[in-house]
């Protein structure tokens, strides 16, 4: 089968290399500075059960994804349309396109400037770039993807190559339930400069949390989307096991790149004004995100590890 990664940042190398580890012939599109590693001694592969130097093609343009069968999808997701449109003269109407993106819209944006199929997948990995052409895997490792003609086929690579693949039907209430937890935890890292741990503990945090939760789950009512699980749970468990853990939010403002709030607190405030639902928590935290961004100002050391699974895990 052949892949290509279109933002082959920390996410699309993992799950890149973890393809081309299995024979599959992978092409990853990404930043210069990572294409001349991997062209030069392939991508190093950094996981807690072995290192490994993966040979992949790489470049910087999108025609390196000409013949593709499967297109992984891991732009920013203000990026989404601006890179679709680029992406869309090299492929072929059966390609099947992945959105392993945070944020819950970005499968449908895609699909209005690429005709064709695109699949929503929720992205449950820790990874991080540790260095030009070097991805860091911290755990986990597994993607749910929507249901479609191709989706059982790569399920199936996927297994083989070591990544467990879920096929759901109710893929958009997974995303919601991502949305969730990284609304939880994503700005208020960011503000504090704190990792979760250390803030959950903070004074009025826990309630704060909470407000955001429940504010979420009345959007998610009111769009008609089904969200599974119990959202508290999961944003207890992001703080148990892996309380030393920055947002990615926090990482893109301590490095000076532009965050995704937009598309997490932001697409909450947003929807919650299309629905006339107060999103009071989720608005301030969108705003100070936002203020913050136009000081070039984070909080998150420059040694903040990898992002957490299911919190600014794309």
């Amino acid at each position: 089968m052949k892949v290509a990664v279109m933002g082959a940042g920390a996410v699309g190398c993992y799950f890149g290399a973890m393809l081309a580890r299995a024979g599959h012939e992978v092409a990853l599109i990404g930043r210069p500075v990572h294409v001349e590693a991997i062209r030069s001694k392939g991508l190093f592969l950094d996981t807690r059960s072995f290192q490994a130097h993966v040979p992949m093609q790489a470049g910087t343009g999108p025609d390196l994804a000409q013949g593709a069968e499967v297109i992984l999808f891991c732009v920013k997701s203000a990026d989404t349309e601006s890179a679709g449109r680029a992406l869309a003269p090299y492929l072929a109407p059966d390609t099947l396109v992945l959105s392993l993106q945070n944020g819950v819209d970005n499968a449908e944006r895609l699909r209005t400037v690429l005709p064709r199929t695109v699949v929503p997948a929720v992205v449950y990995v820790a990874t991080e770039m540790a260095g030009p052409g070097h991805v860091k895997h911290h755990g986990r490792g597994e993607l749910v993807i929507g249901p479609s003609a191709g989706s059982r086929r790569f399920a199936d690579a996927c297994a083989a190559a070591g990544v467990p693949v879920e096929i759901s039907d109710n893929v958009a209430g997974a995303l919601w339930a991502k949305l969730i937890v990284n609304c939880a935890y994503n700005a208020l890292s960011a503000i504090a400069g704190m990792p979760y741990g250390e803030l959950y503990q903070g004074q009025g945090i826990q309630q704060v949390m909470r407000d955001v939760v429940h504010e979420c789950l009345a959007v998610a009512q009111a769009e008609g989307v089904v969200v599974p699980g119990d959202s508290w749970a999961a944003v207890l468990k992001i703080v148990e096991t892996m309380p030393t853990q920055f947002s990615s939010t926090a990482q893109d403002m301590a490095r000076g790149k532009a965050t995704e709030i937009d598309f997490l607190n932001g697409y909450i405030e947003r929807k919650g004004r299309e629905r006339a639902i107060a999103t009071p928590v989720n608005r301030a935290l969108h705003a100070l995100v936002k203020l913050m961004e136009s000081r070039g100002r984070g909080g998150a050391p420059d040694t903040a590890g990898a992002a957490a699974p299911g919190v600014g895990a794309a």
